[in-house]
């Protein structure tokens, strides 16, 4: 059975959707954690891999804001649903990130709420610019979460195949959500915003490593 999100990622995980009027349970059911039986782990892997796992769990909890705070300001309904149902398969691997942490015996960063603020604000000054930019944050935001989530899979043990295969999936997921932001009208967004979204997201990865 899946494990149940701990209380302060539902909260994270919920914040948004009471300000946009919509609850999980509108949305499609959770999906099982990707399968995977491990090899043997010494204790130094073990410990790189949650490092590396909570980073990506701090991830989820910033794509869960990004996503609430660009459904709640944007203008086009499709584009509000499109986002919404990019965040219900984000709160999957959530919970996946959260559960292999738990598997690895470490809790999640420290500074979940700082990433959600900050995230969050990010996303709704991306709705406020308008749907096409909007959308265009999204896309190259998950430019940016692929190319981590690979630089991942070269990092965490060969044995560990449970976190590679999460990882793995939400490669997959997050690639699948850039394609479909462009498809849904998505723009480029200008080089000095991009460049600004790497070097936030290197901060909040070499920390979360950490705490």
């Amino acid at each position: 059975m899946p494990r149940r999100l701990s209380p302060l990622d539902a909260v994270l995980a919920r914040a948004g959707d009471a300000l946009v009027g919509r609850q999980r349970e509108d949305a499609v059911a959770p999906r099982p954690t990707p399968d995977a039986t491990d090899g043997a782990l010494t204790a130094p892997q073990r410990h790189h891999a949650a490092g590396l796992m909570r980073v990506n769990h701090a991830g989820e909890v910033a794509a869960q804001a990004l996503y609430q705070g660009q459904s709640l300001l944007a203008r086009d309904p499709q584009v509000r649903r499109h986002l919404q149902q990019a965040g219900a398969e984000e709160r999957d691997h959530l919970q996946w990130c959260a559960q292999r942490l738990a598997e690895l015996g470490e809790a999640p960063s420290r500074l979940q709420p700082v990433w959600y603020g900050a995230s969050f604000a990010m996303g709704a000054a991306a709705a406020m610019a308008g749907d096409r930019w909007s959308l265009g944050f999204v896309e190259e935001t998950e430019k940016q979460v692929v190319q981590h989530l690979e630089g991942h899979l070269d990092r965490l043990p060969p044995a560990d195949k449970r976190s590679r295969a999460i990882v793995a999936q939400m490669r997959a997921d997050e690639a699948r959500h850039g394609d479909e932001a462009r498809a849904a009208g998505g723009t480029d967004l200008p080089l000095p915003v991009r460049m600004a979204m790497r070097g936030v997201a290197r901060v909040m990865t070499r920390t979360a490593y950490w705490f």
